[in-house]
Parts: C-alpha cells; sequence; structure tokens
C-alpha cells in the first residue's frame, strides 16, 4: 500500500541544513500496523509530516520516493493531496488541536470532514461522526457532538481527533504519538479499536512513539529510527526479543523490568546527535560501546539471516 524509498527531508537556513529525514525506507502493507519507535528528534514526526505533504518551509522534501498505490505523492499537486488527506490517507497529531477549530462545534467539524469527501445527506454524515465517537469511548455522543472543543478534557480532545482521522474509512492512517494523552483503560480500548480497524477493513497504520511498551502489543512490525535514519527493522517478534542494532539493544536495556528490581536503570550515554551539520558514517558511533574505526563509513542497509533490515558494521549477537 505504501512505500517510503530514500526518503530526505531537510530544513534549510542560512548557514546550516538540518537533515532530519536522511535515506528513510519503509513500507506499509494493507491491514499491516508498523511501529516507528526512536527517541524524540530522531526524525519519527517528520517522517510522518512529509508522507502527509504537511513540510512547510524552510523544510523540504529534497529526494526519494513516496508510493502509495504505486503514485508517487511528490507528483500530487497541492489539491490532489487535500482530495487524498483525511480521505484516502488520515493523519492523528499528538496535540488534538492541530486537528480541532476552537471556535466550531464537534458536529460542525466532523460533519465537514465526511461531506468533504462523500456526497451523502448531512444526517447520514451525523450518524457517522456520533458512531466514530462512540467508539472510541466518548459517552453520551449525541450531546457531545454539540459541545466546544474547549468544553473536553485534552484526553477527550484527543479522542475527538482519532474519531475524526476514522471517519471516512481511510485507507492509510499515520498516528502520530496519539494516546499520550490518555489514561491506560482508554489508551487500551484505542489500541484494540485500531487493531480491529486494521484487520477488519485493510487499512494500514503507521503508530509513532517511543513506547516500546505500546508497539509490543500493537504492531505487525516495528522500525527504529535515530538521527533521521532507520536502523533497524523487522517483525515485532524480532526487535523486541532479540534486538541486533546496538541502539535498539540499548533502548530494550533502558526498559525497568522485575528482573533488575533494586538495580539502577540502565541509559544510553551522551546526547541524540544534532541534525545540523552531521558528520558522515554512523550517527550513533560517539554512543555505542561496539564502535571502531570502521563506523566512521556510512553502513550500508542489509537483510540478516532472519529476515530482518540492518544498517550496522557490528551487530549485537542474536
Amino acid at each position: 500500500m505504501l512505500l517510503v524509498d530514500d526518503l530526505r527531508t531537510h530544513f534549510i537556513g542560512r548557514s546550516a541544513t538540518a537533515k532530519a529525514v536522511d535515506g528513510v525506507s519503509l513500507h506499509v502493507n494493507a491491514g499491516e500496523i508498523l511501529g516507528l519507535v526512536g527517541e524524540s528528534g530522531s526524525g519519527k514526526s517528520v517522517t510522518g509530516a512529509s508522507i502527509m505533504g504537511l513540510i512547510d518551509k524552510p523544510g523540504e522534501v529534497v529526494g526519494g520516493r513516496i508510493l502509495f498505490k504505486g503514485q508517487d505523492l511528490r507528483s500530487f499537486s497541492g489539491e490532489q493531496l487535500r482530495r487524498l488527506r483525511g480521505n484516502r490517507i488520515a493523519m492523528i497529531f499528538q496535540d488534538p488541536m492541530m486537528t480541532l477549530n476552537p471556535v466550531l462545534r464537534i458536529d460542525t467539524q466532523m460533519i465537514e470532514a465526511v461531506l468533504a469527501h462523500e456526497r451523502i445527506g448531512k444526517s447520514a454524515a451525523r450518524e457517522r461522526a456520533r458512531d466514530a465517537l462512540a467508539r472510541v469511548g466518548i459517552p453520551s455522543p449525541d450531546e457531545r457532538l454539540l459541545a466546544y472543543p474547549h468544553q473536553f478534557s485534552g484526553g477527550m480532545r484527543q479522542r475527538v481527533a482519532i474519531a475524526i482521522a476514522l471517519l471516512n474509512r481511510p485507507d492509510l492512517i499515520i498516528a502520530d504519538e496519539p494516546t499520550t494523552a490518555l489514561d491506560v483503560t482508554i489508551q487500551a480500548q484505542i489500541l484494540y479499536e485500531m487493531q480491529t480497524l486494521c484487520r477488519e477493513s485493510g487499512t494500514g497504520l503507521i503508530w509513532i512513539t517511543h513506547d516500546l511498551a505500546v508497539v509490543a502489543g500493537l504492531a505487525d512490525r516495528i522500525a527504529v529510527m535515530y538521527a533521521g535514519r532507520v536502523v533497524e527493522q523487522g517483525s515485532t517478534r524480532q526487535i523486541i526479543e532479540a534486538a541486533r542494532h546496538p541502539y535498539t539493544r540499548a533502548l530494550m536495556d533502558s526498559i525497568p523490568t522485575r528482573g533488575v528490581r533494586g538495580q539502577p536503570l540502565r541509559q544510553i550515554p551522551g546526547s541524540p546527535q544534532s541534525s545540523f551539520n552531521r558528520p558522515s558514517g554512523c550517527a550513533f558511533r560517539e554512543r555505542c560501546p561496539r564502535a571502531t574505526q570502521a563506523c566512521l563509513q556510512e553502513p550500508p542497509v542489509t537483510v540478516t539471516e532472519d529476515g530482518r533490515e540492518l544498517r550496522c558494521f557490528h551487530p549485537v549477537d542474536p
């Protein structure tokens, strides 16, 4: 359904260029959930915005292909992208107020989102909006449709934003940390609804997060990003149970578990590399205990014997 090949998105300043996305390649099949994980600043959100065509100046997609059902979205006009967004491809933002208009009632916004892409009656659009609110766990949806965004809590606004993304039954959803503001019970409900949607309707889903615990129970595959690049990609079981890139393994080791009770938490030394004037070679080498002189060169993407994609000269033994 979606193929991203060597995507490069740069933010061009007067004195330096930030390579926020630097050669990302990934794919999503129909009905598949891909978890896109990494530290803050690794390029996850910019990758999602690049796919949606939502990069504003001074940002620019400078290279690569974004193929959606065989069509390169980079060749689409602004009007073609507007017809696609919210219809065949939807995005859920981390901040719900990027989706909601504070001066319009919820029913107005949701009905407009349906009528912009389908020729159906207003009453049918309203019914679909009511059902979408119910699916994301909002009580008394008929009453809530008449409310304004400021009358909702932050978590309720996020659920409305998720409901809007589901309205037109899109082929692909890009979700940028959409459950961060939700309590664990509502988060579990949303994750269940997303899995059901993908399984029953064939919707593809990219779930952007820094929370490995969430994608462990949600995603079919995981792509791990660091410094604008995908450093490891494979099935969820491969990544969670036997991570091979030193960065992925360090992420897994930093998660508190019962087995290390009373011991200091493991940390990844140093700080993520700046996207400005990033040197050549492996971006993780200054924080990596396995780094050698070979890491001064850019590691190629290799496919291991178990089928995962890996960008490392010195992978961890499985």
